[in-house]
């Protein structure tokens, strides 16, 4: 089985030399970077199956690097590491493109945990074409399993946090689907961290059907949303 292949970028050479020590060890086979501009290079070379950012980069920081690889690969699980506190910052973190975010110091078991559990994940997501799952609702195709929403005019590439919260709208239309729901089945907890995750990807999500007045996905304050069909907005 091939080893699964990480993109490190962290430009403290200590920290640095010991996580990547650290993927080696645990069988992993790494690529490691010391600068966003190289990291880019590199991630366009190798196809990485997972990054790891530092975000406090010279020239390219980590979140432009982030919004760089997503542009690339809209999949590629990232995770960013930053000595970075404030809230501003793990919004932009997830705006990025983050499915995960790593505030220093860290554990170094706590690192290799978050990134097995997103390769798992991935890897979950990689499925035949005649395992693929369609649903369809007012006028649109939502293919889940390769996370592709098309419509007569276009056909749109999610991410799959958004594709996992369309789906579970999907299957409840008109009904209020709590927050915590939504948060357990697409991210596995209900942290702060996932809170602010989720709020990002629900934005996005919502703008993919903002020129479609026959859908709306309603924020009910404190309680969760709604996909919501609309036959007179139809055009």
């Amino acid at each position: 089985m091939k080893e699964p292949q990480i993109l490190f970028v962290e430009d403290d050479p200590y920290l640095g030399l010991m996580v990547n020590d650290l993927f080696e060890s645990k069988g992993f086979s790494v690529r490691y970077e010391k600068s966003g501009e190289s990291a880019l290079k590199t991630f366009i070379k190798d196809t990485p199956d997972l990054c790891v950012l530092d975000v406090m980069l010279p020239g390219m920081n980590g979140f432009e690097l982030g919004r760089r690889i997503r542009e690339i690969n809209p999949d590629v699980p990232i995770i960013f590491l930053t000595a970075r506190t404030q809230k501003d910052d793990v919004v932009e973190g997830y705006a990025s493109g983050a499915d995960d975010y790593l505030r220093k110091p860290f554990h170094m078991e706590e690192l290799i945990l978050r990134v097995q559990v997103l390769l798992k994940r991935s890897n979950d997501n990689v499925l035949t074409e005649s395992e693929n799952q369609v649903i369809e609702f007012q006028g649109y195709q939502f293919n889940f399993n390769l996370f592709t929403l098309e419509s007569s005019s276009d056909t749109l590439r999610l991410t799959p946090k958004e594709a996992g919260i369309l789906k579970i709208l999907c299957a409840h239309p008109g009904e209020l689907i709590a927050r915590d729901y939504i948060l357990k089945e697409v991210w596995g907890d209900d942290n702060y961290f996932s809170i602010k995750s989720m709020d990002v990807f629900m934005h996005k999500l919502r703008g993919r059907f903002r020129q479609d007045p026959s859908i709306t996905i309603v924020n009910v304050r404190g309680r969760g949303f709604k996909l919501v069909y609309s036959i007179a907005g139809k055009k």
